[in-house]
């Protein structure tokens, strides 16, 4: 796959799944692979997250880098179908269009590819740069799925099931238990990486939802990061 081309998965419903259940935490709950193929296991049931490995092309790189080099902020909201429109917009808030093809490009079409997984006409999508963690503390989204990806910086960190102790989980009270049972469990996405992440409104997954964070990162170091939600 290059970075201006993905093939159209088959298109999948969401399936009505029974009420939340408890699973063995030997089971792996995620699915990583180097093709698109991969991202439709989010439908699986056990399956919480689904990760297309790929880098981060020097094309897309550069037009992540321009948009710091501008030196200000950048926080693109969109909802609607993806598409011409979307392209236009985007172009005309990003800092140095010309710089910028590639990454346009890249967030409309992994835009169109949520929309065509998730039988949809509109997507909600969001691209920020930040300097500082947007949700430092592991937690759970209240919501069905999300697709992301960091175009610019550490991606985000995530735990295995097992390492998890989800009464931890919510608002910090000093009579909760860590929420991190393993610090050595902690795994993280790479830049590039297009992630899918089940969470706690995804029927049947009440209880699963993939538990993430977003990285520490060093002082002045810049990331930009994609996030998008089907409907």
């Amino acid at each position: 796959m290059t970075e201006t081309s993905m093939p159209h998965p088959t298109p999948l419903p969401c399936p009505d799944f029974a009420a939340s259940a408890p699973r063995p935490l030997s089971t792996p709950h995620w699915a990583e692979g180097g093709g698109i193929e991969v991202l439709p296991r989010i439908f699986e049931d056990a399956i919480t997250l689904a990760v297309m490995r790929r880098p981060v092309g020097s094309e897309l790189l550069a037009g992540a880098l321009a948009q710091v080099e501008a030196g200000r902020p950048l926080s693109f909201n969109w909802r609607g179908a993806p598409g011409v429109e979307m392209r236009t917009a985007l172009f005309e808030t990003l800092a140095a269009p010309a710089a910028s093809v590639a990454l346009v490009e890249d967030v409309v079409i992994l835009a169109e590819a949520m929309a065509f997984l998730f039988d949809t006409d509109t997507v909600g999508l969001r691209l920020r740069l930040m300097d500082a963690p947007m949700c430092p503390r592991f937690h759970c989204d209240n919501l069905p799925v999300r697709m992301i990806t960091t175009y610019l910086g550490p991606g985000s960190e995530w735990l295995p099931e097992a390492a998890v102790n989800r009464a931890g989980l919510g608002a910090p009270s000093a009579a909760k238990p860590a929420i991190v049972r393993d610090d050595g469990a902690i795994r993280r996405l790479e830049s590039g990486d297009v992630a899918l992440l089940k969470g706690s409104g995804w029927i049947g997954n009440e209880s699963h939802g993939l538990v993430h964070r977003s990285p520490a990162l060093a002082e002045g170091q810049p990331r930009l990061l994609l996030t998008i939600d089907p409907g």
